[in-house]
């Protein structure tokens, strides 16, 4: 069979954060405007009135302590809480891609490759900028690539999703090299204003140039062991924008139009399928038991920092070192499908040759992807 492995990978991080207690002074200002506002109704029972929101709640709550985000503008105005974006004529390069593009030159030059030896692009991302054309063919056309170039959404798992589908591509020989994009804009489609969630996202884009390993020459490859991928049908993530609302007479505005979910319902039905399925995953490459786990690193999702606890304490065990399961939520946020990426993109060039580590993600589906990577020679 074909090897497969991933020879580069870049990160694009937009310049504007906001760290907890700014988010935290904007929040609270919209919560004492909205039942100033309210007063009556919330006095005669009518409309429930709005708790305010903490620094120490948010870091309790999730472990993230700011987030990067395209633009600080509107965002801390209390009577807003909603970026303010300015929109780009159809000629001008959109944001989304101009987000994967940079994130991709950066992969491009660490594999060591042009955009020209690039045969397929793919930007897999939670949410796509427009409905149409392509955002990984405008991609395409800017960076100079070749092949062809796709959209994929699998919400929080768009980047093992789309892993898995430049392996299958270059195993059946259909391409030799693949950019993978996860462009990630979530502050566009935040709920804001909602204290049980306001605080989870971060913009960022990763990037994953993948090779067949007989053509690459990156001095830093991982091979792709094994993936594993799983969808299991729940609301208990949802977002319910889309084109047909306009058909349906509800506003965009609606609270459904945005990101919102059952946040306990989610950590105890999905922690527990996550780590199964790493569990077995290993176990079904010998590098696990009775006696543990051998793996080196795992590369989880950054969604919450008590379900990556949780997930890390059952598979490698309660006592791990904290950087064999290292956490950058901390800074980022939650940034849906490129969590993961950017954990891999900054804590891999300490493992050796032959050290394993498993890029894990989940989200909205529920799906959940699994890929087991090991450092390899390139002159093997």
């Amino acid at each position: 069979m074909q090897r497969v492995v991933i020879s580069g990978t870049g990160l694009y991080t937009p310049s504007e954060a906001i760290n907890n207690d700014e988010l935290v002074v904007a929040f609270n200002g919209y919560v004492q405007s909205f039942n100033q506002r309210h007063a009556t109704e919330i006095a005669d029972g009518t409309v429930a009135a709005l708790a305010e929101s903490s620094a120490e709640f948010i870091a309790k709550a999730s472990g993230i302590r700011s987030r990067h985000v395209v633009t600080r503008d509107g965002l801390l105005d209390a009577e807003r809480l909603v970026p303010r974006i300015a929109p780009r004529a159809d000629g001008e390069l959109s944001l989304q891609a101009e987000m994967a593009v940079a994130a991709g030159r950066e992969a491009l030059a660490q594999a060591g490759v042009t955009a020209a030896d690039i045969d397929t692009v793919i930007v897999a991302t939670s949410a796509i900028q427009r409905a149409f054309p392509a955002v990984a063919i405008e991609v395409q056309a800017a960076l100079g690539c070749g092949g062809h170039a796709y959209d994929m959404n699998v919400a929080c798992s768009s980047a093992t999703f789309a892993l898995r589908n430049a392996c299958d591509a270059i195993r059946a020989g259909s391409a030799k090299r693949v950019l993978l994009l996860n462009p990630e804009i979530p502050s566009a489609y935040l709920a804001w204003q909602d204290r049980d969630c306001h605080f989870i996202f971060g913009d960022v884009a990763t990037a994953m140039v993948v090779e067949a390993a007989e053509v690459a020459t990156a001095a830093c490859q991982f091979e792709v062991i094994d993936s594993r991928l799983t969808t299991i049908y729940s609301n208990a993530i949802r977002n319910n924008f889309g084109f047909v609302n306009r058909c349906e007479d509800t506003p965009w505005t609606a609270r459904d139009k945005l990101f919102h979910q059952e946040g306990r319902k989610v950590f105890k039905e999905v922690c527990v399928k996550v780590a199964d399925i790493i569990g077995e995953q290993l176990l079904d490459a010998g590098l696990g038991g009775q006696g543990g786990t051998s793996v080196n690193r795992l590369w989880l999702h950054q969604a919450n920092i008590n379900m990556n606890d949780y997930v890390s304490r059952r598979v490698l065990g309660a006592d791990h070192p904290r950087a064999q399961a290292p956490v950058v939520l901390d800074t980022f946020g939650n940034t849906a499908s490129a969590g993961s990426i950017i954990a891999f993109h900054q804590h891999r060039d300490d493992l050796a040759v032959g050290d394993t580590g498993v890029i894990c993600s989940f989200g909205a589906g529920y799906s959940i992807g699994s890929v087991l990577v090991q450092r390899c020679d390139p002159a093997a």
